[in-house]
């Protein structure tokens, strides 16, 4: 018979913390660049680009 294999270990306290604290920064970022009408017409702008 085969050993069974060991479960993955869980994910360090602060590093899950540091994980979702980055995703959070992430989202604020993006949407700070959407409250922007620069920003907006740039996007327009390089996705009419591609057409």
């Amino acid at each position: 018979m085969h050993p069974s294999p060991q479960p993955a270990k869980p994910w360090p306290r602060a590093l899950r913390w540091l994980g979702g604290a980055a995703a959070v920064l992430l989202c604020l970022v993006v949407f700070g660049l959407y409250t922007m009408p620069e920003f907006m017409v740039m996007l327009a702008d390089q996705m009419w680009a591609c057409f």
